[in-house]
């Protein structure tokens, strides 16, 4: 019988900047547009709020991810860099270091000297970053990756409730688009959790919940302000 094992760590990387992107992108967006129109803005006065919001927060999440990403990006190459180093100065003092890892994990020390041995011959840079500082290819930082999923599922998650706001009365604007947005951060949190194997209940509870809590913050600041301003 065949036996495949489907596993979803590789899509660590875009698959956390397209969530963080896409939920933000609703929960921002959303949020302005029931603060200002709980303040009693006008309707075009709450789109450009919107659309404001949505062109800041993208470049804002694109810049942030890059940013963020590269860190962690030059902090691997740099560890990297000093990996190369020392096996290129102290080759045997990193074969010890290796069997002495293998060994931990298990391995008798004869099989353990073996097995780091003959991975050091294979590629030894690639398993000390792999079993020494933990770094793998699948998981390693990419910057523009990172910055490009995160802007364009913002921008996707934003447009969402500006939508709204010209389909519905502006008498109800604040209730559809809290609704719907809800309904849609929902199934952001479905989705995502499938695609990352997690439980959907829990995508879907955890994401709603801040999703209702910055709605209603900052529904409740707009309500004061517009009553100030009156």
């Amino acid at each position: 019988m065949s036996h495949e094992e489907i596993h979803r760590s590789h899509r660590i990387g875009w698959l956390r900047a397209a969530v963080l992107g896409a939920n933000d992108g609703v929960v921002s967006t959303a949020s302005l547009i029931i603060g200002v129109a709980a303040a009693g803005a006008t309707r075009v006065d709450i789109l450009l709020a919107g659309l404001a919001g949505l062109v800041a927060g993208a470049m804002s999440m694109a810049a942030g991810e890059y940013v963020s990403v590269s860190s962690q990006a030059d902090t691997e190459k740099a560890d990297l860099k000093l990996e190369k180093d020392s096996l290129e100065n102290n080759p045997e003092f990193e074969l010890n270091e290796l069997t002495e890892i293998y060994r931990k994990r298990g391995l008798e020390p004869s099989l353990a000297k073996q097995v780091a041995r003959q991975l050091t011959e294979h590629d030894a840079l690639a398993a000390h970053a792999r079993d020494e500082i933990g770094i793998v290819e699948q998981s390693m930082a990419k910057p523009i990756q990172a910055a490009f999923s995160s802007a364009a599922t913002f921008t996707i998650g934003a447009v969402f409730p500006l939508l709204v706001v010209f389909m519905v009365p502006q008498t109800n604007i604040i209730s559809v688009v809290a609704f719907l947005s809800l309904i849609f951060l929902a199934s952001l949190g479905a989705i995502s959790a499938k695609i990352g194997g997690a439980p959907i209940m829990t995508g879907i509870v955890r994401v709603t919940f801040w999703g209702v809590l910055a709605m209603g913050i900052t529904a409740a600041v707009g309500r004061l302000f517009g009553v100030i301003a009156t």
